[in-house]
């Protein structure tokens, strides 16, 4: 008899390997079970090996309870204010987790601008290749999340600003107090002046993903992508997967800029060769304008380029709002001491893309888990468990010719 297909998660980075779908970008099948994937695979978000990988099912609320020897209800909105997230991305959620795990009667309210839905941004750059419907990336509606743990889940709802005197956010549905407030709404995909936000697209997170699949439509298209870092170069190998012409921009002589010592540019240039890719280094974008329902973008250099769709991906910005309202350090995003990831409130702490330590940001994947077990274990007075930085290894998702750099 078939035992049922299982789920192994990644402990570095949450990255969820499902015996049912495999990693057909590595070369497993469908149906590959966990102990027959060599032992060189590693994992293809960020790079772990396979014995980083543990037995996964999601935890419930119930669950916990058991766990801790617990039949205390969750505690109810009339108690202490207890923890407030904003953010509702897998930091959000990776800190909303680590807490629960930890105190199962803890009042946890998480504040979402977008639905909160549970779901792997990573597949944002290979949905294409892999025939991916968008629908099919939510793993988790953020509501049945919530329910799972025992969340108060403000969706759809902005966060405005921090009142430290009051310990209180102000958000488009009302103030919220706090004990103690996290911050983990990530960063926005940055945007060139010369580039208007209503004629470009920005890809960095679900909802802006649907909706430049909508627009793509069927048929082929022609796409100008500026920016050839990291998120622009798999957007290109993706969307000229599925079938569209590629025109990629960027100031720098070729892809990957950052990794040139690995030689990473030429390599994507050699696996694109047979791909509608087109790359266009040493151009500094002028301007965009919309023309009978098509866009043109002129270059410094007088350089003209046509197209259906134009999209930015010009790196990472973390909003300064929040952390200005509430005074909070600041170092080219929400500066946090190296091994607590406190704010310079005390009552404030911060993980994930918004925050830098020693003026570094780390925007990946694999340090979030640990972050949030750091500050849950701070919160809910347990022995501290501090955070250290690591050289991160990243995991390039061009499927034409994937790439793991350091």
């Amino acid at each position: 008899m078939n035992r049922p297909f299982q789920t192994y998660i990644c402990d570095a980075c949450g990255y969820l390997y499902d015996e049912a779908v495999g990693d057909p970008d590595s070369g497993l099948a469908a149906g590959t079970r966990f102990e027959d994937i060599p032992d060189d695979w590693y994992c293809p978000l960020c790079g772990v090996t396979k014995d980083d990988f543990t037995l996964y099912q999601a935890p419930s609320i119930e669950a916990l309870r058991a766990r801790a020897g617990s039949t205390a209800p969750v505690a109810k909105r009339g108690g202490t204010p207890g923890v407030v997230i904003v953010g509702g991305g897998r930091a959000g959620w990776q800190m909303a987790e680590a807490l629960r795990a930890l105190d199962t009667d803890l009042p946890i309210t998480l504040v979402s601008a977008c639905a909160a839905d549970v779901y792997d941004k990573p597949l944002l750059s290979v949905a294409m290749a892999r025939q991916m419907d968008p629908a099919r990336l939510v793993k988790e509606t953020g509501g049945e999340a919530a329910k799972r743990l025992g969340v108060r889940l403000l969706a759809h709802t902005d966060a405005v600003r921090i009142c430290p005197d009051t310990k209180s956010l102000r958000t488009t549905r009302g103030p919220l107090r706090y004990d103690h407030l996290v911050l983990a709404h990530g960063a926005t995909a940055a945007l060139p002046p010369p580039l208007p936000a209503a004629l470009v697209w920005r890809i960095n997170h679900l909802g802006a993903y649907r909706r430049l699949r909508t627009a793509l439509g069927e048929s082929p298209k022609d796409v100008v992508i500026v920016g050839a870092g990291l998120i622009g170069s798999e957007l290109a190998n993706d969307l000229a997967l599925g079938g569209h012409r590629i025109t990629l921009l960027d100031v720098t002589g070729e892809p990957l800029a950052r990794w040139q010592a690995d030689a990473a540019g030429a390599q994507l240039l050699d696996a694109w060769q047979d791909l509608p890719i087109r790359f266009v280094g040493g151009v500094q974008v002028a301007g965009v304008e919309k023309i009978d329902g098509k866009y043109r973008l002129t270059t410094a250099c007088g350089r003209k380029f046509a197209a259906d769709q134009v999209i930015a991906a010009a790196g990472l910005a973390t909003p300064p709002r929040l952390a200005q309202s509430a005074s909070l350090a600041w170092d080219g995003g929400i500066a946090v001491d190296a091994a607590t990831l406190q704010t310079s409130d005390p009552h404030i702490h911060a993980l994930g893309d918004c925050i830098t330590v020693a003026g570094q940001a780390s925007r990946y994947i694999e340090p979030i888990g640990r972050q949030a077990r750091t500050i849950a274990a701070q919160l809910c007075g347990r022995e501290p468990v501090p955070y250290e930085a690591r050289p991160a290894v990243v995991r390039v998702k061009t499927t034409t010719h994937p790439m793991t750099l350091h």
